[in-house]
């Protein structure tokens, strides 16, 4: 060998040593620095502890993972697909054979807090205990109360579909001593009452930056970018930090709390897809103290850019031109005439919604990413939140309409609406096709 080869060696040596005593060592400080998880016995259940359980199972959002479309409420089913194979969420209601009926306080709250389930089987982070982790006892132990007041579901899990390596539970181990924080939440200094009471709902019980985070090529959220935006089952979560370009530094508080409450605020646009679920099986729940107390917290969070050129363009076009294009528009292409022929009715010329606000496309964001991704969700998949109003629904193109012609509306509606060039692709709509299937 020659010495250039063996120098080479040694290097690449030396730097993986190095790399392995930086892991080990944040393994160790991990370790040494979690908080001590406290045994204690059953707590007898109530029905105020059962009616706080059902607040905070609200809050928390555990329907939206343990609820399957169609499927009985919590027992599970629900796919997580992720580039390396399916994982299905499990059966947490009270059936002591393929749910947690037989699970003690101490379990559930070893699963909350360390991902761990009652017979020592390592849960993947699809769980979002690494949010939970910071949930107190208390609050963990009136969330199950309340999961085993409801009556027991016989459903067995389906049997995840994950490639090697990741198919092996035991790795979980080392993933969780480099990327778990095993701490409850404790008060900021820094922060009021109310903020710290809207860290409290966005960190942990609320889980917003397992959606809202960038991840890092592990698959953990990036807390440098915390509310950054990221993509979660083919859909954009947004960036929720308080910037004013790119975040919603600049909305209003009554903006925010509309949007929350109800899935629509003025000027802004509406919730759809995973948000869209976000706010039919949690959000709109939330009491107007918590929902303040998150406002304020989220004005807290550190500003984050975003991709120049994909502001939300909050001038409304033309209100003059309701039923009629207007004279600006003058071409005629297949988008446009997609658009008229097919979404008018609803949304008119200008964008400000006939039977429903919630139509409206005056500063939404969907219509300002000039890739279109929700754009495209939304036009394949539709968007329903009937369950919080009557009148907030739209049908779904995607078995109408062809990927070219999904792709051309797509880009009309970016250029009329968001005022940017759409760069939406017909191949790009095959593809949110097979991340909706």
């Amino acid at each position: 060998m020659s010495a250039i080869k063996l120098t080479r060696l040694r290097i690449i040596g030396a730097a993986g040593l190095v790399c392995a005593v930086m892991i080990g060592c944040v393994a160790i400080l991990r370790v040494l620095d979690r908080d001590p998880e406290v045994s204690a016995p059953d707590k007898p259940s109530s029905p105020d502890l059962v009616a706080r359980g059902e607040y905070l199972a609200r809050a928390a959002d555990c329907a939206a993972c343990h609820s399957a479309p169609g499927g009985q409420s919590f027992a599970g089913g629900v796919p997580f697909k992720l580039p390396f194979g399916n994982i299905y969420s499990s059966n947490i209601t009270p059936d002591r054979e393929t749910g947690i009926g037989d699970w003690s306080d101490n379990d559930f709250v070893r699963a909350v807090h360390r991902g761990i389930g009652k017979n020592g089987t390592y849960l993947y982070p699809a769980f979002p205990y690494t949010s939970y982790s910071a949930m107190s006892r208390e609050d963990a132990v009136a969330i199950k109360a309340y999961l085993f007041s409801l009556p027991p579901v016989h459903a067995p899990p389906r049997p995840n579909t994950l490639s090697f390596p990741f198919n092996q539970r035991w790795t979980m181990v080392l993933w969780n001593l480099a990327f778990l924080d095993e701490r409850r939440f404790k008060n900021n200094p820094h922060l009021t009452v109310e903020e710290n009471r809207g860290a409290y709902l966005a960190t942990a019980l609320g889980h917003c930056g397992e959606c809202h985070t960038p991840r890092n090529i592990a698959f953990a959220t990036n807390s440098r970018r915390q509310f950054a935006g990221a993509m979660i089952q083919g859909w954009r979560a947004y960036n929720v930090s308080s910037d004013p370009n790119f975040g919603i530094g600049a909305w209003s508080d009554r903006q925010i709390t509309d949007y929350l409450k109800t899935g629509h605020a003025e000027g802004r646009g509406s919730a759809a897809g995973p948000m869209g679920e976000a706010v039919a099986d949690s959000l709109q729940y939330l009491t107007p103290s918590d929902i303040a107390a998150l406002i304020s917290y989220l004005r807290t969070v550190k500003p984050q850019p975003g991709k120049p050129g994909n502001e939300a363009r909050l001038s409304p076009t033309e209100t003059a031109y309701a039923e009629e294009p207007g004279p600006e528009d003058r071409e005629d292409n297949l988008g446009k005439r997609l658009f008229e022929a097919n979404c008018t009715g609803c949304h008119l010329w200008n964008g400000e919604g006939r039977q429903t606000s919630y139509a409206a496309l005056e500063g939404s964001r969907a219509v300002s990413d000039s890739e279109g991704t929700n754009l495209v969700q939304a036009l394949l998949a539709g968007a329903d939140l009937r369950t919080v109003h009557p009148a907030a629904f739209m049908p779904a193109f995607g078995k109408g309409f062809a990927n070219t012609e999904i792709a051309a509306m797509s880009n009309y509606l970016i250029h009329r609406f968001g005022g940017k060039t759409g760069q939406v692709t017909a191949d790009e709509v095959q593809q949110s096709r097979q991340n909706q299937n």
